[in-house]
């Protein structure tokens, strides 16, 4: 298993949260807290940004994504609406997270929840190379259905 070393820092007024942990041994993700100030409450429908309080600093060549927690998502029909996010080996601001309300009933987020993960990946740079045709493939063109699965 791969280790890379991550700085983290707590932002201001934020040093009664948990950093974020790996919850089990196989974990891929670490979980993130809310840093909201009491709570906050998602009615159906609603899309919030919800701060974490934290700030990291991925190394070059490494990623950030932050994943959707799949209970909350099968409890509750909690998501992200740009899952997952990225955040990018420069970024230095806070995580915050774009929580959106898919269920039917409203759901409140309390200071400390877990409400996403945070999975440190490895990631290339593309060169791209203009061509004026591609290899042919069994695929071709198919799109969005081609292979009858539904």
């Amino acid at each position: 298993m791969d280790h890379v070393r991550v700085r983290i820092k707590r932002l201001e007024g934020q040093e009664d949260l948990a950093l974020p942990s790996y919850e089990t041994e196989g974990s891929s993700g670490m979980d993130l807290r809310a840093a909201v100030r009491d709570k906050a409450v998602l009615n159906p429908g609603d899309i919030t940004l919800i701060p974490t309080g934290l700030a990291v600093a991925v190394p070059r060549g490494f990623e950030a994504q932050i994943r959707p927690r799949s209970g909350l998502a099968l409890k509750h029909g909690i998501g992200m609406v740009n899952a997952p996010g990225t955040i990018d080996s420069d970024y230095r601001g806070e995580i915050r997270l774009i929580l959106i309300n898919w269920g039917q009933n409203p759901f409140e987020i309390k200071r400390g929840d877990r409400i996403a993960q945070m999975v440190i990946t490895r990631v290339s740079r593309a060169e791209l190379v203009e061509a004026k045709d591609l290899e042919d493939t069994s695929r071709g063109s198919g799109g969005f259905g081609h292979s009858g699965l539904e």
